[in-house]
């Protein structure tokens, strides 16, 4: 005569309550608010002729070759 499942004993019943009660879930860190025109620090390597066509101009040659990544990302 076929029978269903056997409930679980005691000492099952027992460990499965234990587990229940002191696993505790991970806590994620949460993510950093966006901070709209935030710029992210990178490292990026560049040929040297290129750095050079960019700095040729002086201060502000990080900001332009950000522009010209924008550009070319069509952004």
């Amino acid at each position: 005569m076929a029978r269903g499942p056997q409930p679980p004993d005691a000492r099952a019943r027992a460990e499965q309550a234990f587990k229940a009660a002191t696993t505790k879930k991970a806590e994620l860190p949460a993510a950093a608010p966006s901070v709209p025109g935030a710029k992210e620090q990178v490292t990026l390597r560049i040929d040297r002729d290129v750095l050079d066509y960019f700095q040729a101009d002086g201060p502000g040659w990080q900001e332009r070759i950000n522009a010209a990544l924008r550009k070319a990302s069509g952004k």
